[in-house]
């Protein structure tokens, strides 16, 4: 935590604004894969084994290192979840750090500062769990990083978290002459990544069956990091007013980049299990749907708002115990 304060103090006094910042590093807390089961899946449903996952072995029980020295601490220093700091806890750090930076956007400008979170399509609902948020006793933790990302993102944008989203951010809609930065997310779709370490042979044949994936028609498997970057940055260089239009019209919502039979990229809305595309009821179902996704329904859409109060209020609570914690051992940075 310390280097994220380090680095957003470095940002601080030289950069005098930023327009975007782009949330991508991350681990996998993988250990392996069960590969009895990677070969059965793969054999009777090859292209849902391909684009959702269920054979991959998660460590559990993984933490960080101690964020505090021995001989400066002050109380026993609570663990926390390393899959979760990697994937989550770190961006939002740095994103409450650097909204000073993303905030200075003139109103008459048109445009906003904007945290582009990146999750997965792997962000499924039934990984996260309010007892265990930051996945430390899960048997996978980095898909219920991804879970957390959805939730926090797309209830930033909504009433029922203004008060923990604006407190967060350090910006209100009523602040003068300024903007209150965004909070977007979006996924890369299926591509090769070295966020799992194979064998030569099995990375040729992961690509392989990446490709035969798209196709016979799935817009998910974007195979190369380039046309998985593109609804990040599409997210970034978007003009504030196509954004903010979309979202009019179709909610606020997931964003996943997406490619054609030959490959030609694009950027595709992805629905997001008890939020649905946009958080509107009676959408129309779309292309590349999760096969067990469920319709949207008046209990799921409260659900999701609730969990997405909850979520917000523990995260700001966490980020202050940990400041107040650096802060008495000597080691922390004030940027507040």
């Amino acid at each position: 935590m310390v280097s994220v304060q380090k680095l957003a103090k470095r940002l601080r006094d030289t950069t005098p604004k930023l327009d975007a910042v782009i949330c991508n590093a991350g681990i996998g807390g993988w250990t392996g894969i069960d590969w009895p089961r990677a070969i059965w899946t793969i054999i009777t449903t090859w292209n849902r084994a391909l684009t959702y996952p269920t054979f991959k072995v998660s460590g559990r029980g993984w933490v960080t290192k101690h964020q505090t020295p021995a001989e400066k601490k002050t109380e026993d220093e609570p663990a926390l979840g390393e899959v979760f700091c990697a994937n989550f806890f770190g961006h939002y750090l740095l994103g409450h750090y650097l909204a000073p930076l993303l905030a200075r956007h003139a109103v008459s400008e048109g445009t906003r500062g904007r945290i582009i979170w990146v999750s997965s399509l792997e962000a499924y609902d039934f990984t996260f769990s309010f007892n265990d948020m930051q996945g430390i006793g899960s048997h996978v933790p980095y898909e219920s990083s991804k879970r957390l990302t959805d939730v926090i993102a797309i209830t930033s944008a909504l009433p029922s978290t203004s008060d923990s989203v604006d407190r967060y951010l350090g910006v209100s809609e009523r602040s003068k002459g300024i903007t209150k930065p965004r909070i977007y997310v979006s996924h890369p779709g299926i591509c090769g990544t070295a966020i799992i370490s194979l064998p030569l042979i099995l990375e040729y044949l992961m690509f392989a069956a990446f490709y035969l994936a798209r196709f016979v028609g799935s817009q998910w498997h974007t195979v190369t990091v380039e046309k998985g970057a593109v609804s990040m940055v599409w997210l970034a260089l978007a003009s504030q007013s196509t954004l903010d239009k979309m979202e009019a019209k179709e909610g606020v919502g997931k964003w996943g980049s997406a490619t054609s039979l030959t490959g030609e990229e694009r950027v595709e809305r992805t629905e997001v299990a008890g939020w649905g595309w946009g958080g509107k009821m009676g959408e129309h179902k779309r292309k590349g749907r999760n096969p067990y996704a469920q319709d949207l329904s008046e209990r799921s859409y409260d659900e999701f708002l609730e969990a997405g109060k909850k979520c917000w209020h523990e995260m700001e609570k966490l980020r202050i115990e940990w400041e107040d914690r650096l802060r008495a051992a000597g080691v922390g940075i004030d940027l507040d």
